[in-house]
């Protein structure tokens, strides 16, 4: 039978809409090691004689028969910062990564599934049945052990986006009735910039309690629109227009080089001279996006060996001679955390800079404390701030 398009439209869009945890789903065994990014996963039952779970698989994933073959599964459910792992046994990065398994460092539970080393929690199971209905096979499993973290929030899909979980706490204006009744500042920061920044703005904000969330541009746009923090320090990219924003810096990219590197003798690097060489990615939205697009705006496809979502891990590859970066944040040292000494130079050629502005919610009236937050920034970040 045909399905009916005009419902299965509107199912696929409702849907999209239903939140859910985002997991690997594992196996290994007789048949071999998979896995498979999946949101189809519940609870069936705490109360049968051992708990179980139900998880669809879509048939056409080559871990979908190694799991009835091997039967035995492991389902990781990933915290909030490990959407690269989803991405990668997503199939998104299937031209990058040889093997989606080397994203991660595994441990394997009693069953011999693989386990990711610090998933938010992953249930260990043995499959009780498997039944396909139309594209996805149905497996109901049976737990037979769990490893638990005991901190973290889950990765949520919802909306064909991912986003993170936020603890009830009142209304979506509670990080300012906060502010407002003495009970401090909660301040959102990029998490490649915040090391560069925050601990001078925190130190000249000591009479004011100040909460920090570090995050990428997703994570500090979602903490904005919920009220978990009142304003954040962000890149102009990609931010929607209920919010407002301050400019405070405009940052020139610039290319990270190994000391001993054959570009490094030069005072300036062109995108062409970029062509044939390896790149470290810092692969942390929208850097990523915005770091590509400026060699491929040259015409120059860059050559994409490693990517990290962490800036001192990409500058800790560089300096071993992985490959070269594009950055625009500029610590102050010029030595990786193991002593190995990088050397930047600028990328000329029509580069389009990059603006670091404070945001918040538009309309909303400010409380006193963001108030001396947004002033002090405009201090900091004036024309005597180094910028990148």
């Amino acid at each position: 039978m045909q399905p009916d398009q005009a419902i299965r439209s509107k199912f696929l869009e409702g849907m999209s809409h239903a939140a859910c945890t985002v997991n690997i789903v594992t196996t290994d065994g007789p048949a071999g090691r998979a896995g498979v990014t999946v949101s189809a996963m519940a609870s069936v039952s705490a109360d049968s004689a051992r708990p179980t779970l139900l998880v669809c698989v879509h048939h056409l994933s080559p871990a979908a028969s190694k799991i009835v073959e091997n039967g035995v599964l492991c389902v990781n459910v990933l915290r909030d910062d490990q959407s690269y792992i989803s991405d990668t046994f997503a199939g998104r990065f299937k031209d990058e990564v040889g093997d989606k398994f080397d994203c991660a460092e595994w441990t394997a539970m009693p069953s011999g599934a693989p386990r990711i080393v610090d998933p938010l929690v992953a249930f260990d199971c043995r499959l009780l049945s498997a039944e396909r209905v139309g594209t996805h096979h149905i497996f109901l499993c049976e737990v037979h052990d769990l490893h638990v973290t005991r901190g973290g929030s889950p990765l949520i899909y919802a909306n064909r986006a991912y986003g993170a979980s936020m603890r009830i706490e009142g209304a979506s204006n509670l990080a300012v009735g906060r502010a407002r009744a003495g009970a401090g500042l909660t301040v959102g920061c990029f998490h490649t910039f915040a090391p560069y920044v925050m601990p001078r703005l925190i130190r000249q904000m000591e009479t004011t309690p100040l909460r920090l969330i570090e995050g990428d541009q997703r994570r500090l746009r979602e903490s904005l629109a919920s009220g978990e923090c009142e304003v954040a320090l962000l890149y102009d990219i990609d931010i929607e227009p209920e919010f407002e924003r301050l400019p405070l810096a405009e940052l020139e990219p610039y290319v990270l080089l190994p000391d001993n590197h054959r570009l490094a003798r030069q005072f300036e690097v062109m995108p062409e001279d970029l062509a044939e060489e390896p790149m470290v990615l810092l692969d942390a939205p929208p850097s990523a996006e915005y770091f590509l697009g400026l060699l491929r705006a040259a015409r120059v496809e860059p050559l994409v060996a490693y990517r990290s979502s962490s800036f001192e891990m990409v500058r800790g590859m560089v300096g071993h001679g992985l490959g070269y970066a594009l950055l625009s944040t500029k610590p102050a040292a010029d030595m990786t955390y193991d002593g190995m000494k990088l050397v930047t130079r600028p990328l000329i050629g029509g580069n389009a800079t990059s603006r670091i502005v404070l945001a918040h919610a538009r309309g909303a009236e400010l409380s006193p404390a963001a108030e001396r937050f947004a002033a002090l920034c405009r201090r900091v970040f004036g024309p005597e701030m180094p910028q990148g």
